[in-house]
């Protein structure tokens, strides 16, 4: 019989990595590190691989601009420049627009710390939703990137999984609901399941890996 528990380490074990990780980010409950998850998600949403996104935020923040306050300071074209290093080129200009008004709406809504979000939604998931979609070039796939990604360090969103979470999950024959996948694994380990599972829908083969891996060390 198929253990879940089983797969669901085994898909740790293979793709446990956040985005927030893969991009340089050590998110914690702390302004910086929650606003430079805000610009991985602003990339993210935008229609382009999801390599090429990661590796525009490291440029950006190679360049200095993991702040509000360093983001909207940047001029436009510097922020350009950054997004072409890392390869960023088609979207540039628009990104480069939406993160500086992205960063003084930051600055003036939030006064630079998106905890005052969080806690202005008072654990109200759709609130929350609807504060993060305020944000230039951020939608409804925007905030679900968001959402998931900061349930590590925002335990009360805890098991948050969005509509690519459940996708990956039932590729894989595990439970298509937050409920189920929370019985999989510790707490704290959601978030990174999360991710890997939505890894797990961009490629087929990883999914047939991680199935047959684990029947082989059951």
């Amino acid at each position: 019989m198929r253990n879940d528990r089983n797969v669901a380490r085994v898909l740790l074990d293979r793709q446990g990595r956040t985005y927030a990780e893969e991009a340089g980010i050590k998110l914690a409950d702390r302004p910086g590190p929650l606003y430079q998850l805000l610009v991985l998600t602003t990339l993210l949403s935008t229609r382009i691989r999801a390599g090429v996104a990661l590796a525009a935020a490291r440029e950006l923040f190679a360049a200095g601009y993991r702040t509000p306050e360093a983001m909207a300071a940047a001029s436009w074209q510097d922020r350009v420049d950054a997004l072409g290093r890392g390869h960023y080129r088609r979207y540039d200009e628009r990104t480069s627009t939406m993160l500086g008004n992205g960063a003084r709406l930051c600055l003036d809504r939030w006064h630079g710390d998106l905890r005052r979000l969080h806690r202005e939604a008072d654990g109200e998931r759709n609130v929350l939703r609807r504060l993060l979609i305020e944000f230039p070039g951020i939608g409804p796939t925007g905030a679900d990137i968001f959402l998931r990604e900061v349930q590590s360090v925002w335990p009360d969103l805890r098991p948050y999984a969005d509509r690519r979470t459940l996708n990956g999950a039932k590729r894989l024959g595990l439970p298509a609901n937050p409920q189920g996948l929370a019985g999989l694994v510790r707490e704290g380990d959601f978030g990174r399941l999360a991710s890997a599972l939505v890894r797990v829908t961009l490629d087929e083969d990883s999914a047939e890996d991680v199935t047959r891996t684990a029947a082989a060390t059951r």
